[in-house]
C-alpha cells in the first residue's frame, strides 16, 4: 500500500500512518547520523600538497630529475598542471600561476625520506642545486638527536624541501 493510500481512509489513520513514518524517518536518520560519525572517527589521509609555480615546464623538471617523481594523469588537460605521486596514495601538484610567487620560511617545507641522504647529496651536486643543513650552513647536512641525517634546498620557485633518511 502506498502512502498516498492513507490520505483517502479516517484521520486516525493517517495520524497512524504519519506516525510510522516518523518513526521510520527517525530511524532512518539515526542510521545516517551513525554512519557519519563512524566515517569521521577516522583519521584525514593527505590527498595533495599543491604548488604554485611561475614556470611550469621548469618545475616540473626539477622534480623529475632531482627528486626523481613520476608524474600521473591529470584531469585539467590545460598545460596548466602536472601532477605527481608522491608515496602510495598521496600528490604533488604543480599549478602554472603568473605570481607573484610567495614562498614561505624553512619552516614550512615538504619533506621526502629517501634511503641515503649521502647518496642524494650526490644527486643534488651533480644537478648544481645548493643544500644546506637547518641552521642554513651551505653545503652541510644536519644529524639530528636521533641520529636521522637531513638536508634542505629550494625548487625553482623557492619552496624548501627536506630530505631526510629516517627509518619508519
Amino acid at each position: 500500500m502506498f502512502f498516498l493510500d492513507y490520505l483517502i481512509f479516517p484521520s486516525h489513520i493517517l495520524l497512524y500512518s504519519m506516525k510510522n513514518i516518523s518513526i521510520l524517518l527517525l530511524f532512518i536518520s539515526s542510521f545516517v547520523f551513525n554512519q557519519n560519525l563512524t566515517a569521521q572517527t577516522k583519521s584525514p589521509r593527505i590527498n595533495h600538497i599543491a604548488f604554485s609555480v611561475l614556470d611550469l615546464k621548469r618545475s616540473t623538471d626539477f622534480y623529475i630529475k632531482v627528486l626523481h617523481l613520476d608524474t600521473i594523469p591529470e584531469p585539467f588537460h590545460d598545460g596548466r598542471h602536472t601532477w605527481f605521486a608522491i608515496g602510495d596514495i598521496s600528490h604533488l601538484h604543480l599549478i602554472q600561476n603568473p605570481g607573484p610567487i610567495v614562498t614561505p620560511s624553512k619552516n614550512t617545507h615538504l619533506c621526502f625520506t629517501i634511503a641515503s641522504v649521502d647518496d642524494f647529496v650526490e644527486v643534488l651536486k651533480k644537478a648544481n642545486v645548493p643544500y644546506e643543513d637547518w641552521s642554513g650552513k651551505a653545503s652541510s647536512v644536519t644529524i639530528r638527536v636521533d641520529k636521522v641525517k637531513q638536508v634542505y634546498f629550494q625548487d625553482p620557485d623557492g619552496y624548501w624541501i627536506e630530505i631526510n633518511d629516517a627509518k619508519d
